[in-house]
């Protein structure tokens, strides 16, 4: 496992999250940017998405996740053990709110052997990395240890960890082959269209940007807010909705233009926020903003067609309107909708069109 490289990054950034520091390469080098789907992956995002409290705008799951997969389980008449420790998991999370935060941990692993792996001698050590055997386990250690660095925590990560294996077991591994199989063409088309579509058209934003490479990972747990690990070149990964059907495949495309424009956000933010407003949480909601904003530029810029259809995607995710006005564009409804001080809409679209190359 390669997470030599994220502890390195960890120390020379200590001041930003783990989340937003830590990225790992479940990108192969032989394609720049596959979609791909990893059972593991969507697992310990589907655990989440069953725990986390959630009143963000652009909601961090899709809507009616937990209650569709209540409704299936008991359907199926299955009662795991991630149900019987969902109350005493939730109760943690809103103790500590930044235990959320693990759900982007899934990423620095390459596959599901690996994640056990790692958590089995994360617990082990005590969250230690001296106590390790190796130098490789002590990286795996000292990562898992930026999630969850207290006692407490890591003894939530051992009860989620293991009534995820409970919901694998008895619910998870199931419905997800089937919900694989019924959306096979969906896959497919998804991968056209970016692929032949939106991936080329970004071609220089993302070789600037050192976003060359990477995975596009297809969830069934998210929607408007995916998941991004952007560790550079070809190392990157995104999660994204995998949607109902091949109709609306672009969905997936939209979150993406969403998550990559990340890139270019902070400096953005950083350029236009006070010491005060860092100090009272205002970077955290105008990030959220801006990445709204920005991937509405980015496809604007790149794949104009899109547009239109990003924005009404965003704005039923976040249960908007586009009824202001009788002349009012879906688009000019996005913007009113997720509103940003001028100055930093000039910088975002600044930073994206130097970004292409421009201005």
């Amino acid at each position: 496992m390669r997470l030599a490289v994220m502890i390195a990054l960890l120390l020379a950034t200590s001041a930003a999250p783990a989340a937003a520091q830590l990225r790992a390469p479940l990108a192969g080098r032989g394609d720049a940017w596959p979609v791909k789907t990893r059972e593991y992956v969507d697992r310990w995002l589907h655990g989440f998405a069953l725990l986390v409290y959630d009143s963000s705008r652009v909601p961090l799951f899709r809507r009616g996740y937990r209650d569709a997969v209540t409704v299936e389980k008991n359907r199926r008449n299955i009662l795991t053990d991630l149900d019987a420790n969902a109350e005493g998991l939730r109760a943690r999370l809103v103790a500590q709110p930044s235990l959320a935060n693990a759900q982007f941990a899934v990423l620095a692993f390459e596959s599901d052997a690996e994640l056990d792996e790692g958590l089995a001698a994360f617990l082990a050590a005590n969250g230690d990395p001296r106590r390790a055997r190796s130098r490789e386990t002590a990286q795996m250690v000292a990562y898992l240890a930026t999630y969850f660095p207290t006692a407490d925590d890591r003894d939530w990560a051992r009860t989620f960890a293991n009534a995820l294996k409970s919901e694998s077991a008895k619910f998870h591994h199931a419905w997800w082959l089937e919900e694989q199989r019924r959306r096979a063409g969906t896959l497919a088309a998804v991968d056209s269209l970016w692929q032949r579509g939106l991936r080329r058209a970004l071609d220089r934003f993302l070789g600037v940007t050192k976003q060359d490479g990477g995975s596009l990972i297809l969830s069934l747990a998210v929607e408007g807010e995916g998941r991004a690990a952007l560790f550079g070149l070809r190392q990157n990964v995104v999660v994204v909705p995998f949607p109902d059907s091949a109709a609306a495949a672009a969905e997936a495309l939209y979150v993406a233009a969403h998550e990559l424009v990340g890139a270019v956000i902070g400096p953005v933010i950083e350029d236009n926020i006070t010491p005060a407003q860092k100090r009272a949480g205002e970077a955290s909601r105008l990030s959220a903003v801006a990445a709204v904003r920005g991937g509405l530029m980015l496809l604007q810029k790149a794949a104009p067609a899109m547009a239109e259809g990003y924005a009404w995607f965003y704005l039923r995710v976040a249960r908007g309107t586009a009824s202001e006005g009788p002349t009012e564009t879906v688009v000019a409804a996005l913007e009113r909708a997720f509103p940003l001080p001028e100055a930093m809409v000039e910088t975002l679209r600044r930073h994206i069109e130097l970004s292409f190359g421009g201005i």
